[in-house]
């Protein structure tokens, strides 16, 4: 049955550049939706493919692969941002794309998203533009401590180095620097808490916002996540008008994670945006009245949008290398409320993302214990956190 619900029908074919784990767990949304799925993926044995989704094993430049998109795919998204943005409008001239090119330009690049937000009168971390040493020499002398970062390329902390001292400039800067573009300097803060905000918009301009979700970062790989976040309403209402408004002001389509810093004084920077399904969204598979991935796929498809609404409060704990084997071995002893995900990966490296665990709990103190008990996770941190 092909029922239209929305400007894309049930039973379309929709087409993913990128296929890991943000792309299988968008089919895994589609699949009781109807949809059908073509991966674009230069890797062998994509993870969305071993939940349905037809793979072309190409790199995302290729013209051929390209073109069978084109030809079989009613709508295309993408599920990272380190795809060419040339090839997104080229794709976006013939079949449609309702991410865009545009603000896939925007976020993939630090300089440019700093300043259209600052553009939109969003508070973000203080910054400056680093084209030589004398000038991150500057940034040093102004901030006290800085973080510098490639402008392009970078994620889970790759591609940056934190400057405590003026020795350390020279190292980091040759380093990170590149020819063909500046890099970025950002004051290191000291904030409160780490926070996130995934924020659905659709081709219509409907707009929803999911709950609140407080981070801890280990060596700036998400750790962890816990929702609610410990802030005051006043706050959760302010961060998701920032959301609103960032969604807005760049024409989002789709959904997109906000991360911000609370700061101690009570306010709030934006640190960065993601205009995709977001790692520390993963709790609302579990927890909320819709999951991120299946709002995506409502959003970018003209249909309605579900409920974001929290049911019930939640964790969710990254498993990282052999974090994953780690928490098989001992599956019988996880908590009733947990709920795994596994990404279908072959190998596990340090520091790669395998699969999530969601727990969700009226009192969420009742979960530590427990996660204490697995040995995983370091006690301070899940203290920290669910203490």
């Amino acid at each position: 049955m092909n029922t239209t619900l929305g400007s894309i029908p049930s039973g379309a074919c929709i087409g993913l550049l990128g296929g890991g784990q943000l792309a299988r767990m968008i089919v895994l949304a589609g699949h009781p939706l109807g949809f059908r799925f073509l991966v674009l993926d230069p890797g062998a044995s994509a993870p969305a493919a071993l939940v349905g989704a037809r793979q072309i094993a190409a790199s995302y430049s290729d013209p051929a692969a390209l073109a069978e998109m084109v030809c079989c795919c009613d709508l295309i998204t993408y599920e990272f941002e380190n795809i060419d943005a040339d090839t997104v409008a080229w794709l976006e001239q013939r079949v449609e794309l309702p991410q865009g090119s545009l603000l896939l330009r925007t976020a993939q690049n630090r300089l440019k998203e700093k300043k259209a937000l600052t553009e939109l009168n969003i508070p973000v971390t203080p910054f400056l533009e680093i084209y030589d040493e004398d000038r991150l020499q500057q940034a040093l002398s102004s901030f006290g401590r800085v973080v510098v970062k490639t402008v392009s390329g970078g994620y889970d902390g790759k591609g940056q180095s934190i400057i405590l001292r003026e020795e350390e400039i020279p190292e980091a800067f040759g380093k990170l620097h590149r020819y063909d573009e500046p890099l970025v300097a950002e004051q290191m803060l000291d904030f409160e808490r780490e926070l996130s905000v995934i924020v659905a918009r659709s081709r219509s301009g409907e707009v929803r916002c999911f709950p609140v979700a407080e981070n801890l970062h280990m060596e700036n790989i998400l750790t962890i996540s816990r929702i609610p976040a410990r802030i005051t309403s006043l706050a959760e209402a302010q961060v998701k008008c920032i959301a609103v408004r960032i969604a807005n002001g760049l024409g989002l389509s789709g959904v997109m994670g906000v991360e911000l810093f609370h700061m101690k004084n009570g306010d709030l920077l934006v640190n960065e945006i993601a205009p995709r399904p977001h790692n520390s969204g993963h709790f609302t598979q579990d927890a909320c009245g819709i999951c991120q991935f299946e709002q995506h796929l409502r959003a970018i498809a003209g249909w309605p949008m579900g409920s974001s609404e929290l049911r019930n409060p939640a964790v969710m704990l990254n498993l990282l290398g052999d974090q994953l084997n780690r928490v098989l071995e001992k599956l019988q002893f996880l908590p009733s409320e947990s709920r795994l995900h596994v990404y279908g990966k072959t190998k596990a490296r340090p520091g790669r993302k395998m699969g999530h665990l969601n727990l969700v709990s009226e009192d969420l103190q009742d979960l530590l214990d427990p996660l204490k008990r697995f040995r995983i996770w370091e006690p301070k941190m899940l203290e920290s956190m669910l203490g």
